[in-house]
């Protein structure tokens, strides 16, 4: 399928999604989608009338159980850990909750240097010790036929969701601290990065194949503000993974005017969303990385034919290089037919060029 100028292409599990996130040739693109699991699934929502979504990420059996669901539903070639980006929070001092229909809510966010200073540098091992055992269920359940993916917030991210307390349109009160106290503002990205990159080390010493570092909010801010206040610190976070053995995927949204930056801040992989083309993004981000994308999460509520078409000009645009990863350029709707992801899954493993 893909070019055979490299070493021969590995056919199968771990080693085929690694081989294209390191931008090796494989015999068909892997595919995942973010938070598959849950959401579209029928034993998932059963199992949310019983348990919130933080009760069901912080119990190895639940969450393991949820990761597990759309693997073989979807037939894709990687598990993601049913994990919040917030968890990390607990540990740090933090008190939060999750509301569905609204987002984080931090009870008591950082208002001055001294709240960064009494945030607790938390070890992972203890602080999110389920986490850890999730991760080491799903890798023992999969018997190296998937990746298993583990996730993590952004430095930019993690801050916006301390400083603000609850969930903003604009970010006002973040960007004011960004821009008028920046002591405050590196000092809580150095306290954040530190927490994260025990936690990132830690998912893959569980076993994670591969750590998605989310800075959803990234798109927020412009280049030069980006490079100066935040690059530095997901520079340290994926490097850290790197130097535990994983692998890394860094993904933002609304960030096409920064994914050079991004891409200079690290990751194997860059994940981009649908509001830039595929092939214009990896321009950007230079052949140097695997790419990760991009199809817009709510065709997968049109027609198959509409979506049959969109998916096979992604496929057409990125042709033969190696190093692409198909998904979604963010999460799966709720309102997507499980029948439909599985229909594209097998699409996109059937698809030649030639």
């Amino acid at each position: 399928m893909q070019s055979t100028s490299q070493p021969t292409p590995n056919p199968m599990g771990v080693a085929r999604f690694i081989s294209a996130c390191q931008r090796q040739p494989v015999t068909t693109t892997p595919l995942w989608f973010m938070r598959q699991a849950g959401h579209c699934l029928a034993d998932y929502r059963k199992l949310r009338e019983s348990y919130d979504i933080l009760t069901i990420a912080r119990t190895p059996e639940l969450c393991s159980q949820v990761s597990l669901l759309p693997v073989e539903r979807y037939g894709v070639d990687a598990a993601v850990m049913y994990n919040d980006i917030i968890l990390p929070f607990a540990g740090m001092g933090l008190h939060t909750e999750l509301d569905p229909a609204r987002g984080p809510i931090v009870e008591n966010p950082v208002q001055s240097l001294q709240d960064v200073e009494n945030l607790i540098i938390s070890d992972a091992e203890e602080a999110t010790p389920f986490v850890m055992e999730a991760i080491r269920i799903v890798k023992r359940e999969l018997h190296g036929k998937q990746a298993v993916i583990a996730i993590a917030g952004g430095p930019l991210t993690l801050a916006l969701y301390i400083l603000e307390g609850i969930p903003s349109r604009d970010y006002a009160r973040a960007k004011t601290v960004l821009y008028q106290q920046p002591e405050v503002w590196h000092a809580l990205l150095e306290k954040i990065t530190r927490v994260l990159i025990s936690y990132v080390q830690a998912e893959i010493r569980a076993g994670a194949d591969v750590v998605q570092m989310f800075d959803s909010n990234v798109g927020i801010l412009g280049p030069t503000i980006y490079r100066t206040f935040v690059q530095p610190y997901s520079q340290r976070v994926l490097a850290a993974i790197k130097d535990a053995g994983g692998v890394s995927i860094h993904f933002g949204t609304a960030n096409a005017s920064l994914l050079s930056a991004m891409a200079e801040a690290g990751g194997d992989v860059i994940g981009v969303d649908w509001r830039v083309d595929i092939d214009t993004a990896w321009q950007q981000i230079g052949d140097q990385h695997a790419i990760m994308g991009n199809l817009d999460p709510m065709l997968m509520l049109a027609p198959w034919d509409a979506i049959e078409a969109q998916a096979r000009a992604i496929l057409e645009s990125v042709g033969p290089r190696p190093g692409h990863i198909f998904n979604l350029g963010h999460a799966v709707h709720p309102a997507t037919q499980p029948d439909t992801l599985r229909r594209l899954a097998d699409f996109v493993h059937t698809y030649s060029w030639n």
